[in-house]
């Protein structure tokens, strides 16, 4: 299959490598001089030279919208991946002639999250909390964290966008909220103008208490949640790739690009069992909207 990335940082970079892992023939839309065999500069030309069958848009978050919008103007109808968040702010409809087009919330097919979310549909969940941090200045190594998108707000940086696959997975797990609150903003010394942290408590239909804690800066990544449930607790933790329930512990084990190799077979074989479908990924960002306005005005925000 023919593939196309738009943008070719580090995500773009990594979706372009499994996909030629995976024996498609891929090129990359990039302003920048890359060391790609197949690179374009203007998406016109690589729809009309390269005629491509699916395209991954893995630019900067900002850039999302007018990317998803020339797709359609250009008459690009076939299959449509947009890294997560779907836009840097807002949550309107996608308009456009494609196959299928679906969210890059590749943490759902962590084998970990998944046994989770299943152990948790057999319980009665009283409450949850979900905690990930990691280091921003670590994250690319080979660059400046100061020079990163991560660190602009106004390229759509910041933790609640970047870290947003826990407000999808919850949702995924728990169920779509139903009132929220916040805190969250610039609160370390990073030398960034995004925020940096952000602790959001929310209720669902059937859960009466979840709380979430993302931040940019601890220095051992961590990525947990933890589920209190009438026939006792359940812990998971992604890093490790475990799960701890009913005195036992599971393991799973987790190479570094396999949910993205499972995100992009599922998206080409049309299985939508487990990938983020676009309507879900406008739902996280009018909970990004709801968080960031109960942190501003210091109130409860209702769905």
């Amino acid at each position: 299959m023919k593939s196309l990335i738009l943008g070719y940082g580090s995500i773009g970079h990594r979706h372009a490598d499994v996909l030629g892992t995976m024996g498609h023939d891929v090129a990359v839309l990039s302003r920048r001089k890359i060391d790609h065999p197949q690179r374009f500069t203007t998406l016109d030309q690589a729809l009309a030279e390269f005629m491509p069958e699916y395209v991954v848009i893995a630019s900067r978050t900002i850039e999302h919208r007018d990317d998803i919008k020339q797709l359609s103007s250009l008459g690009f109808s076939g299959i449509l991946m947009v890294e997560k968040p779907v836009y840097d702010t807002g949550s309107e409809t996608i308009h456009g002639d494609f196959a299928r087009i679906k969210v890059a919330f590749n943490l759902r097919f962590h084998p970990a999250l998944q046994r989770f979310r299943e152990i948790i549909g057999t319980r009665d969940v009283h409450a949850a909390t979900a905690y990930v941090g990691s280091y921003l200045p670590d994250w690319r190594p080979e660059t400046d964290y100061r020079q990163s998108y991560s660190a602009d707000q106004h390229r759509g940086g910041g933790v609640l966008r970047d870290l947003s696959h826990e407000l999808d997975y919850l949702t995924w797990i728990f169920g779509p909220w139903r009132v929220l609150t916040a805190l969250g903003g610039h609160f370390s010394k990073l030398d960034i103008d995004s925020d940096d942290v952000f602790s959001v408590l929310y209720e669902t239909e059937q859960i009466p208490s979840i709380s979430l804690n993302i931040n940019y800066l601890d220095t051992t990544t961590r990525r947990e949640v933890i589920a209190l449930t009438a026939s006792g607790t359940v812990r998971l933790d992604m890093v490790a790739g475990t799960i701890e329930a009913d005195g036992k512990i599971e393991t799973f084990a987790v190479e570094r690009n396999d949910t993205y190799i499972g995100q992009h077979k599922a998206m080409i074989d049309a299985d939508d069992d487990i990938i983020c479908d676009v309507s879900e990924g406008l739902d996280v960002m009018r909970m990004i909207t709801a968080i960031e306005n109960a942190a501003n005005s210091k109130t409860w925000v209702y769905a």
